[in-house]
């Protein structure tokens, strides 16, 4: 099939999932540009940054109108987000394939298994208040979560989710509406970083992907509010941990990731 046709339904998966929790797409949307769509890693990582920020940004749209984005938090952690996603653009470019494969799976491993347990514990499906903004904590995890961003070439919401819930005591709707804020914002930063050192991409099966992805986030921003939170939260845990794994499998035993 051809890849700009195949992006289409791939586009329309990957936005489903960064609209109804907020993240998680780009961990797909690596696989999918590199996997299934012919992308050398590097191109793909700097695509996949353009498909997960567009999506997010249709996703927060929609979820701002309902007044679930906790503005002040999003926009305090996008800066040091930013930064820190300049310094991981520069360690894209000093390391090999294999490698960027093999360090992004112990990083999504990790985030699933602790989405899991927040899961496991969550018991309301109310939007909830926006917590208090605690400006040490924001500034070490938009630095850290902007570092793997800008590193891994992903939008970085699976990341953004469990930080929200784990580390500053977000509910599950309002971290998904608020990473999507965030997700795109950092997202754009780590676009910007990428082109700076002269990242190219596939401008026609980007476009494709974008264009799906959108209207997949679009749909996924309206089905998450008929699911409870707890089943959202096991269901990114769930594609998380999938991806991570086939990766690790691939990488080891398989001779992967392939090159384009």
């Amino acid at each position: 099939m051809d890849p700009v046709v195949l992006a289409i339904p791939m586009g329309v998966l990957i936005g489903l999932i960064i609209g109804a929790v907020g993240g998680g797409g780009g961990v797909l949307g690596l696989p999918v540009l590199v996997y299934l769509l012919g992308q050398p890693v590097g191109p793909a990582s700097t695509a996949s940054l353009i498909v997960v920020a567009i999506a997010a940004a249709i996703g927060a749209g929609a979820l701002a109108l309902r007044g679930h984005v906790c503005w002040r938090i999003a926009l305090t952690f996008t800066l040091p987000a930013a930064v820190g996603s300049f310094a991981g653009t520069l360690g894209n470019h000093a390391v090999s394939a294999k490698a960027l494969i093999l360090a992004f799976v112990p990083v999504m491993l990790v985030a699933s298994a602790a989405t899991w347990q927040r899961a496991r514990r969550t018991t309301s499906d109310e939007t909830g208040d926006c917590p208090a903004i605690r400006r040490g904590r924001i500034l070490l995890a938009g630095l850290g979560v902007g570092a793997l961003t800008g590193f891994f070439g992903v939008g970085g919401g699976f990341m953004i989710v469990p930080v929200l819930i784990l580390w500053l005591g977000f509910t599950f709707r309002r971290a998904v509406a608020t990473s999507l804020v965030i997700l795109t914002l950092t997202g754009l930063a780590a676009l910007a970083s990428h082109i700076a050192v002269g990242a190219v991409i596939d401008v026609p099966i980007t476009i494709s992907l974008s264009i799906a992805t959108a209207v997949g986030a679009l749909i996924g921003s309206i089905v998450a509010q008929r699911v409870p939170q707890a089943a959202l939260g096991r269901a990114f845990a769930f594609v998380v941990a999938g991806v991570g794994l086939f990766l690790l499998v691939d990488t080891l035993l398989l001779n992967g990731p392939p090159h384009g």
